[in-house]
């Protein structure tokens, strides 16, 4: 195994990811999570808000120059082409960002967060996938408690992403948050002795 071993987080929008990296950073593991890394690289002056400007226009930026996030998610989880557009300008940043703090992080292991992570080049920077799993009805009830404007948008933000098949098919490691965080709590707690023993097992 690699030293840190790094595992790979993913799951649904609205799925509990922050609740178990909070957990896994509660637990002293270095976690490096890719939408705080997303949000670094659109902050003013960033090149990036240069190029988000140029394609998306004024209509996404508040009146202090910063992105206005509310109006961007709606053009994107209602266009293709402008999701793409913007995955195209974001996702080689983000990228970059992820690996230099990977190669940087200590520890027995590393939690990678990345929401895409199926579709992600960052998937080969990975040695294990822990899937955060919940039924696509909870998923839809905490978009609208959170994001989501409409469950007609609700339901966009969810097929803009990989279905739950798709994620559950790279995944080493489910936890299942339908439920309690106690439950999320127990779950997360014998995932992580697993993974402290994979990452001390000795290198083949």
């Amino acid at each position: 195994m690699s030293k840190p071993l790094r595992i790979g987080l993913t799951g649904g929008i609205a799925s509990g990811k922050s609740t178990v990296s909070d957990m896994f950073a509660d637990l002293g593991v270095v976690v490096i999570d890719t939408d705080l890394i997303a949000r670094e690289v659109v902050q003013p002056g960033q090149p990036a808000l240069i190029e988000i400007r140029s394609f998306f226009g004024d209509s996404v930026f508040n009146d202090n120059g910063t992105l206005n996030r509310s109006a961007l998610r709606q053009q994107i989880f209602s266009n293709d082409a402008a999701r793409v557009q913007l995955e195209a300008i974001l996702h080689p940043l983000i990228q970059e960002e992820t690996i230099q703090r990977i190669n940087a992080a200590s520890g027995s292991y590393v939690v990678i967060v990345v929401p895409l992570l199926a579709d992600s080049p960052l998937l080969e920077h990975i040695d294990r996938v822990l899937v955060v799993d919940c039924d696509e009805a909870t998923q839809i009830e905490r978009l609208l408690a959170r994001d989501a404007e409409t469950e007609d948008q609700a339901r966009r933000m969810l097929a803009a992403q990989a279905s739950r098949e798709q994620r559950l098919q790279i995944a080493d490691d489910v936890i299942h948050n339908n439920s309690t965080i106690e439950a999320i709590s127990k779950q997360l707690s014998a995932i992580h002795d697993r993974y402290v023993a994979l990452a001390n097992l000795p290198a083949s």
